[in-house]
């Protein structure tokens, strides 16, 4: 079949005109008003009689009124044309400045790392944003689920989307409780592991996450066994601190418990790096002031926090003067 290269014209065509005319009663006021020439204005009103089937309007010499079709359109297209254009409106001004509902994807571990001290900050300098966090594990196409941005860890992020660095690189830590470790000791080696109780990751496929390590600068991956399995770093976290195994976390996610003594690396030579906790979303052209504003702010935030942690270190290195 032969395609058709031409834009069919649509319901919509000459009704602004028509509206002008009607209003006006007048095709020379209605062409003032619209910026254009009155033969102009005569021809868009005809051509959508022609669609119609129907003429709209009795012309004169003197005077323009409506035909009995006229007014039965006019009485339903022109509050239909006064919300398209408020309609309009509210989109252009989602287009100029942050403001609407703004929605994120991220995992849950990543809530209490990386969202809470940001979230704060953000809805206070931008009130007219509405911040929805949709905490899951499961990879979602964004634009099918109608989220603005997503949060992962690096290694998840597809290659086609722009990524905004949130997070240093970090450690994935294997930790256990002192009380799990006095009962089944400390892994000397990798291949220990697998004599360990070893709390398991299922990812959003379905497929178990095998253990990543670094042996000697060598990436390898060991395939573990243990009493849990869950989907999520927080839970596996929870176990951990009850002893129920080991567990392979986000370093930044379990320092506080390492901190607390509630838990205690082992392996830590073996522990492989990652690349760290990203804000992505797609590559479009435009991105809208709401999603700029939080790209703006996290990146403020962390360029204050690299300052901060700047300045403590000049003020550590610095030698102390002798009273």
């Amino acid at each position: 079949m032969k395609q058709n290269f031409t834009v069919r014209q649509g319901a919509l065509d000459g009704v602004e005109a028509f509206l002008s005319v009607a209003h006006h009663r007048n095709f020379r006021k209605a062409a003032a008003e619209l910026g254009v020439t009155p033969s102009a204005i005569s021809q868009v009103v005809r051509a959508l009689e022609a669609r119609i089937g129907a003429s709209l309007f009795i012309r004169t010499t003197r005077s323009v009124g409506l035909t009995e079709a006229g007014e039965r359109f006019i009485s339903r297209a022109k509050p239909a044309f006064e919300e398209l254009v408020a309609a309009a409106e509210v989109a252009r001004a989602l287009g100029q400045r942050p403001a609407g509902l703004l929605r994120l994807s991220v995992p849950r571990a990543v809530v209490p790392l990386v969202l809470e001290p940001l979230i704060a900050s953000f809805c206070q300098a931008f009130p007219e944003v509405e911040l929805e966090i949709a905490a899951s594990e499961e990879l979602i196409d964004l634009a099918a689920e109608g989220f603005d941005a997503g949060i992962r860890l690096g290694q998840f992020i597809a290659a086609d989307m722009i990524a905004v660095r949130l997070s240093r690189p970090f450690r994935f830590s294997i930790v256990g409780s002192p009380a799990y470790l006095a009962r089944r000791g400390r892994p000397a080696r990798p291949d220990d592991l697998r004599r360990h109780a070893c709390l398991r990751l299922r990812r959003s496929n379905g497929a178990l996450a095998p253990w990543p390590l670094d042996d000697d600068g060598r990436a390898i991956e060991i395939a573990v066994a243990g009493p849990l399995i869950a989907n999520d770093f927080p839970t596996l976290l929870g176990a951990a601190i009850e002893g129920v195994g080991l567990a392979q976390l986000p370093e930044p996610l379990a320092a506080g418990a390492v901190a607390a003594k509630k838990l205690v690396r082992v392996l830590e030579p073996c522990a492989p790096m990652a690349p760290g906790v990203f804000l992505y979303y797609p590559g479009h052209r435009q991105i809208m002031p709401k999603l700029r504003a939080f790209i703006d702010h996290v990146k403020h935030r962390a360029n204050a926090a690299d300052k901060a942690r700047l300045h403590g270190d000049d003020r550590r290195s610095r030698p102390r003067k002798r009273g």
